[in-house]
């Protein structure tokens, strides 16, 4: 186990690497495959306030996950000043962060250390949530990384893998065009860019707008990342008589 955690793995081919970009992509795009996927992008935004919490100081209170894909983290300590700042400004960078480090890791041919990893993040999560319904998220999905990471073959990891990474990085910029929508229709008051705004004096269309572009940044930088080489990929027939 310890070899295959600090070993590496060989990439997936050109094909399902295509495939499972796809089907991240249709799973961001598609509004009823969304409303249930988008508990995975909960998970990783209350998980990064949770994370920045108790980095700077915060005592964590707990975390809870609801069914409408919502989620909150109660954290004490100062209702001001860096720490709540940056409590505040981790939810919405969370998944876009989390995909790129997912990113460099299966470029690296870490296939299962990002597996584990992403266990591991989920096993101390778990110990802070505070609902059923946030416990059964936690479950369920620990119980499906785990499921392909010790019954799977090498294809069904690596395609596993490069599926959550992918939908993470296409899934992050959706959450914050969806905030900014509820916020122009003032149904967002206590948003964490209403917070943040709050808290700094700098406007929350600013902070929406940095959620943006780190969210288009990490999906570009790990879209790279995990495209195929083009040495894995099939060469393509020339047409008789062209030659070159």
């Amino acid at each position: 186990m310890w070899d295959r955690l600090t070993g590496t793995q060989p990439d997936p081919p050109w094909w399902l690497v295509i495939l499972v970009a796809l089907v991240a992509l249709g799973a961001v795009l598609h509004g009823p495959t969304w409303r249930v996927a988008r508990n995975a992008v909960t998970i990783a935004h209350e998980g990064g306030h949770a994370l920045i919490a108790l980095v700077t100081g915060r005592k964590l209170d707990g975390i809870k996950l609801h069914s409408d894909t919502s989620g909150v983290t109660v954290s004490r300590g100062k209702p001001h000043g860096p720490g709540m700042v940056f409590t505040a400004l981790a939810g919405y960078l969370a998944p876009p962060l989390l995909g790129l480090l997912f990113a460099a890791l299966l470029a690296g041919g870490r296939i299962t250390l990002m597996l584990w990893f992403s266990l591991a993040l989920l096993a101390v999560m778990l110990l802070k949530i505070r609902n059923f319904y946030g416990l059964f998220s936690i479950a369920v999905t620990a119980a499906i990384i785990f499921g392909v990471s010790w019954f799977g073959g090498a294809k069904t990891q690596a395609g596993f893998a490069y599926l959550a990474a992918f939908f993470l990085l296409f899934a992050a910029a959706r959450p914050v065009v969806e905030l900014q929508r509820m916020r122009a229709r003032h149904m967002a008051p206590s948003s964490d860019a209403d917070q943040l705004a709050h808290l700094t004096g700098v406007p929350g269309l600013a902070w929406v707008s940095l959620f943006g572009v780190v969210a288009l940044g990490a999906l570009l930088t790990g879209g790279l990342m995990l495209t195929p080489d083009s040495g894995s990929l099939p060469d393509v027939p020339r047409p008789p008589g062209l030659s070159g």
